[in-house]
């Protein structure tokens, strides 16, 4: 079995790259996307999480077995995606508590 060597430059550039990724997640937390903050995060969350995986944990030049281990836990990881944003999804908005409190303090002194 041989290991495979993996140039500094490609290192360099998934760094940047992974550099970038947070430069997005930090810039995108900053702003209001509505519904789809989540969608947002989760995506470049995951475009980061794909980068370390094949490059820094190896998994671009693994074994089969490897690489479908590492496909079965996406798969898994977008089940379980999947069931939580269709959970929320289905959610009524209510109202926070200090919404609450704030309509019970304003209710009680009109009385």
């Amino acid at each position: 079995m041989t290991e495979h060597i993996v140039s500094p430059k490609i290192y360099a550039v998934i760094f940047l790259a992974l550099m970038v990724g947070t430069f997005l997640t930090v810039f995108a937390a900053g702003r209001d996307f509505g519904r789809m903050n989540v969608v947002i995060a989760l995506g470049i969350a995951t475009i980061k999480a794909t980068l370390v995986i094949l490059f820094f944990m190896h998994g671009k030049y693994s074994s089969r077995r490897t690489k479908l281990v590492i496909v079965s836990g996406f798969f898994w990881l977008a089940i379980m995606l999947g069931l939580t944003i269709a959970d929320y999804s289905t959610r009524h908005a209510e109202p926070s508590r200090s919404q609450l409190n704030e309509s019970t303090t304003s209710s009680l002194m009109r009385s």
